[in-house]
């Protein structure tokens, strides 16, 4: 028994020592810790410490639909669904109410004391026109659901931070720059959920090197919580940055889907959930190619534009954003996660009998790529149309209002293998343990 005891304190000692490959294991979303849409308000008091940013004008000639819609035939996808009826949050860093947003609701606030209709960032004020924003014949531009609800919940913020941050605050990880800790995004999954959204964009990303800690039991259990009230999560992938955690790139190919779990050099969260919800990458809205700035991941399941973003803030269109660094072009992983729950939204609304997870379903089947995900893109690029009208089985879908179109379906999921993996990793080491424990005593001896 001595033997065995000291094999199994070898063989944590040894999985501790290998924590990025453990921690990069494919997770599920469950009900680990806790969780609650309460207290609302930060969960540490917070000043404002920069300026707000300010709206970039178009640049050129970049009026008119964006190159994103056209890639993905938003036009021919509004024949079908224009979102009716569909709720989607934003959690992100509020958005500020605008004509073109009158479908907007304040959902809370988790960064100030506010109702959600604040955005001192821009940032989810131009998601949510993404998603969205209603047509207007001055510029051309609207959402990719026009007629769907937004709602509203401030979760972060570049220009705010804590006023003064506890040791256990400080190795808490946060979503992008500023103020925005995990489990106050987690609390803001779950007030999205019981508010009824159908839809949740989460254009977050909290990021870390894979061999360091990285506790995000809160956002699990959030999602599990959000797969009870039957909502779709849309997450973004991430983006590289020198000033974030997203620093190194992950490998594109492995030679095996597990393998490549095992690879991987930057966790990210909540988007490594993606067996469970739709984690999305960016590709260029010309080309099609997969964005350099996206974070690879065997996390990922579809990819959407990323790139030549267009939106629209206070009544007009922009594509980009001055804050403390200058002018910046939108472009990133937040603004395709955006069209893909503007694309769900629109599926919601056409098939209102079909559960979150057959949602889910009906875009990854439609979308395009190879017969098998990679790093980069996941199951491909979103087709809209394909969702909204592919004759898939065992879905029955409401009259077209339009002509119909009928898109053959791509070929399912592959089963994940993840669990059986860990499990017989996790006894290599303790046999290995225990081999060595022997080896140490018969030399005693």
């Amino acid at each position: 028994m001595r033997l065995v005891a000291m094999a199994i304190v070898i063989a944590i000692t040894v999985l501790h020592a290998a924590s990025g490959a453990a921690s990069a294991a494919p997770p599920s979303i469950t009900a680990l810790v806790p969780v609650s849409a309460q207290p609302m308000g930060p969960a540490q008091p917070t000043e404002q410490r920069t300026h707000c940013a300010r709206t970039a004008p178009l640049a050129g000639d970049r009026g008119g639909e964006p190159a994103g819609h056209r890639q993905l035939d938003i036009g021919q996808a509004w024949r079908f669904s224009r979102g009716a009826g569909v709720t989607v949050a934003v959690i992100d860093t509020g958005i500020t109410p605008h004509p073109r947003l009158p479908a907007l609701t304040g959902g809370g606030d988790y960064v100030t004391s506010g109702d959600g209709l604040n955005d001192c960032d821009l940032h989810g004020t131009v998601v949510a026109g993404i998603i969205a924003a209603r047509p207007s014949a001055a510029d051309g531009f609207a959402g990719v659901a026009p007629e769907a609800r937004l709602l509203s919940i401030r979760q972060s913020s570049g220009a705010f931070e804590a006023r003064s941050r506890t040791p256990e605050a400080r190795r808490e990880r946060t979503v992008g720059a500023g103020y925005g800790p995990l489990s106050t995004l987690a609390r803001a999954i779950v007030r999205a959920a019981e508010l009824g959204a159908k839809v949740i964009n989460i254009s977050e990303v909290a990021c870390a090197p894979a061999d360091e800690p990285f506790d995000d039991d809160a956002v699990a259990s959030a999602l599990a919580i959000a797969r009870r009230h039957d909502a779709v999560v849309v997450a973004a992938a991430g983006n590289l940055s020198d000033t974030g955690g997203c620093r190194e790139q992950n490998p594109l190919a492995a030679a095996s889907p597990d393998d490549a779990w095992l690879q991987i050099r930057s966790l990210a969260s909540p988007a490594r959930f993606g067996r469970d919800i739709l984690t999305v990458g960016a590709v260029d809205a010309r080309t099609g190619q997969p964005a350099e700035f996206s974070l690879r991941g065997p996390w990922l399941t579809v990819a959407a534009p990323g790139t030549e973003i267009s939106s629209v803030v206070g009544g007009n269109v922009i594509d980009g954003l001055v804050g403390e660094r200058g002018r910046r072009l939108l472009a990133g992983t937040s603004y395709a996660a955006a069209y893909v729950s503007g694309v769900v939204a629109l599926v919601r609304s056409r098939y209102p009998q079909l559960s979150a997870a057959e949602v889910i379903d009906r875009v990854v089947r439609t979308a395009h790529g190879g017969p098998d995900p990679d790093a980069a893109v996941g199951y491909g690029i979103i087709d809209p149309v394909a969702a909204l009208t592919a004759d898939l089985p065992d879905v029955t879908a409401l009259p077209d209002p339009g002509d119909g179109i009928t898109v053959a379906a791509p070929r399912p999921r592959p089963p994940d293998h993840g669990p059986a993996i860990a499990v017989a990793a996790t006894l290599a080491v303790v046999a290995a343990g225990v081999a060595a424990v022997f080896a140490v005593t018969r030399r005693r001896r």
